[in-house]
């Protein structure tokens, strides 16, 4: 299978969006000739007359969409920038339909029809890629239809396309690990993605893991190195990509213009724009101002189980590092019993820990009402304080402890240059069952894509999260 046959849409998508397109054809005309909505009929007519309409569209709106890339592009396309796709492809058919029918002079025709009809069409059509895309992302979650990959280096670029490709499990890609000539890199793992050895190790890791794909993140300095793997890739049938030299300019994101004609490339470093940071501090205050608001009597509540559980304060403070290395003090509902901090040493060397940030499943410090208020999340919820006073947001990387910033390789550092938050990639992908590193490639990935639509999309999947406790002690 060729590699536009694997980025392209399955052939039930462009079937289910004629299905759609004379769907909405049908309600249109429901609307128009029964219902009788907005202006009254004098001349009945069926639904037949608007047979030649239905073709149209079937054939037009498609055809645009593809002009457009949308189906031979489908793989990693988001939902939102579909929408936009469909809603111009759907435009462009009414003004050539409304231009057939100026034309023609049918016997039969309702511009109010066609005009609802492009309506319920970008519903429908709307409505029909988030199915699409919502089943596929499952299916891919849960293994099927994933093309394992080997990531070929461990540089700036590789971590970055790892941390795409971990973020987003909806791509369809399972990382088998990585190869690197640096035998730091090459011999280590960062969280889950192993490191599999260099470069030499490649042919025999495509034909043993069962690789679908290879992603080649090496610098053009490479290249002969990178052409002997493209040809081993190919002497294998196996897919191979390259990652242009360009995006080895680390510590940046790339933007591209025009000036009369002549490409601009601009760089500049990763971190959220003035504007942005407004935008993401309203949304903050507002947040937690009515979370606070409408939340005190649950607040109430688990401050009355904690004193009844066990003695101690109700609240836990701590002190945390925050945007660029500001410390700050965190509030939380108190989960462990009084002094849990005095044994955390001696916990560690009982079960030999060693990553940077210290979890264990069956902590014997955690209270009773505590093992409850961690499963739910609800202890975090007193550090909306936290985000009214600008110490923290709603989303972002998980506040870390002095402690564990020692001991932040240099990369790891890029996630103190936005506030933390009170949930984030981290807590909607895995939570507790997630690796420091696993953590920090998402915490890089949302730095580098931030957007309000991403913020709140992350809020709307820490929700069941929560609720089923998943990954969560």
């Amino acid at each position: 299978m060729n590699t536009k046959r694997r980025n392209a849409a399955p052939i039930w998508v462009i079937t289910l969006d004629i299905v759609m397109i004379n769907l909405a054809m049908g309600l249109a005309y429901v609307l128009r000739y029964r219902l009788q909505w907005f202006v009254d009929v004098v001349f009945d007519a069926p639904f037949r007359a608007y047979l030649p309409f239905c073709a149209l569209f079937s054939v037009v709106i498609p055809l645009v969409l593809e002009i457009n890339k949308a189906y031979s592009h489908w793989r990693g396309r988001v939902w939102l920038d579909q929408v936009y796709q469909i809603a111009t492809a759907v435009a462009t058919a009414i003004v050539i339909a409304l231009a057939v029918a100026f034309a023609f002079r049918p016997l039969v025709y309702s511009r109010l029809l066609l005009l609802e009809a492009g309506f319920f069409m970008i519903v429908l059509l709307a409505l029909g890629r988030a199915l699409t895309l919502f089943i596929q992302a499952h299916l891919r979650r849960k293994g099927i239809g994933v093309r394992r990959t080997v990531i070929v280096g461990a540089g700036e670029v590789g971590r970055r396309v790892m941390r795409t490709l971990v973020a987003r499990p909806d791509l369809g890609y399972e990382i088998v690990g990585y190869v690197d000539d640096n035998p730091d890199k090459g011999e280590s793992s960062l969280g889950r993605i192993k490191g599999l050895g260099d470069l030499d190790q490649l042919s025999r890791i495509i034909d043993a893991e069962k690789v679908d794909e290879v992603i080649i993140t090496l610098p053009w300095t490479y290249q002969r190195r990178i052409l002997n793997i493209l040809r081993e890739c190919e002497r294998r049938n196996v897919a191979a990509r390259l990652v242009p030299d360009l995006f080895q300019m680390s510590l940046s994101r790339v933007e591209v213009s025009d000036l009369g004609g002549v490409p601009l490339i601009e760089v500049r470093e990763i971190a959220f724009s003035p504007v942005a940071l407004i935008v993401k501090r309203v949304m903050d205050f507002v947040g937690a101002a009515m979370g606070l608001l409408l939340g005190w009597p649950l607040l109430l509540l688990i401050a009355v189980a904690i004193k009844c559980d066990s003695p101690g304060p109700v609240f836990f403070k701590q002190e945390r590092v925050g945007k660029n290395f500001k410390r700050f003090t965190i509030y939380k509902f108190r989960s462990m019993r009084v002094g849990a901090e005095e044994e955390l040493e001696s916990l560690k060397e009982a079960i030999g820990h060693d990553d940077v940030i210290f979890k264990m499943r069956d902590d014997p410090r955690v209270t009773r009402v505590g093992r409850f208020l961690r499963r739910t999340s609800l202890d975090e919820l007193p550090q909306l304080i936290n985000i009214l006073c600008g110490e923290m947001s709603l989303v972002g990387p998980r506040p870390p402890i002095p402690a564990e910033v020692e001991q932040y390789q240099p990369w790891h550092m890029k996630r103190l240059t936005v506030p933390p938050g009170l949930t984030g990639l981290w807590q909607a992908s895995g939570r507790s069952e997630l690796t420091f590193d696993e953590m920090v490639l998402l915490d890089l990935y949302y730095i580098e894509h931030w957007s309000p639509w991403l913020d709140i999309a992350i809020i709307l999947r820490t929700i069941p999260k929560v609720l089923l406790g998943d990954g969560a002690y």
